[in-house]
C-alpha cells in the first residue's frame, strides 16, 4: 500500500475509500450474477481463450469444441451402461480413463467428416434420377465385319 496514514482524518478518509470501493464492487458483482446467461458467461470468461495461428479461437482448459468437451462425459457413461453394465468397480474405472483419452481424438472436424461421409453414401442410395438427367448414349453403328 503506498498511501501512508498520519492522522486520524487520513484513516477516516481511507475507510470512506474502502467502504466505496466495497459497494462498487458489489454492485458490479450483483449485476454480473443477476441472470443464468450472465452467470455463464462469467463462468466462460474465467477460462482464458487464445488464438490460433489460423486465425480460429480454442479455449485455453479444454480442447477447441463443445464436441469434445462432451464426448469426455458420453462416452463413458454409455459404454458403462452398456458394454460393461455388469462389469466390477476397476473394470469401469479404467473404461473411463481409456475413453478419456479416446475422447481427444472426438473434435467438431472429425464428427462432421463423418458426418458427410454418412451423409453422401445414403444420398448415393437414395437419390433419384429425374427425366431431365437422363440422356441417352448415341446409336453407334457397329463396324463393318462385326458380328451382331
Amino acid at each position: 500500500m503506498s498511501y501512508k496514514i498520519r492522522s486520524i482524518n487520513d484513516l477516516q478518509d481511507e475507510i470512506f475509500r474502502l467502504k466505496t470501493l466495497e459497494s462498487q464492487q458489489s454492485f458490479a458483482l450483483k449485476a454480473r450474477f443477476s441472470s443464468p446467461s450472465a452467470i455463464f458467461s462469467s463462468v466462460l470468461s474465467m477460462f482464458p481463450r487464445s488464438v490460433d495461428s489460423d486465425g480460429v479461437r480454442s479455449s485455453g482448459l479444454f480442447h477447441p469444441d463443445i464436441i469434445n468437451l462432451i464426448s469426455r462425459f458420453v462416452i463413458p457413461l454409455t459404454l458403462n451402461k452398456t458394454i460393461f453394465k455388469n462389469s466390477n468397480f476397476l473394470i469401469k474405472t479404467l473404461v473411463g480413463l481409456v475413453s478419456q483419452k479416446a475422447s481427444n481424438y472426438v473434435n467438431e472436424n472429425s464428427v462432421s467428416g463423418i458426418w458427410g461421409t454418412v451423409k453422401g453414401i445414403f444420398e448415393k442410395f437414395t437419390k433419384k434420377k429425374s427425366t431431365e438427367d437422363y440422356k441417352p448414349e448415341p446409336y453407334k453403328k457397329p463396324a463393318a465385319g462385326a458380328a451382331v
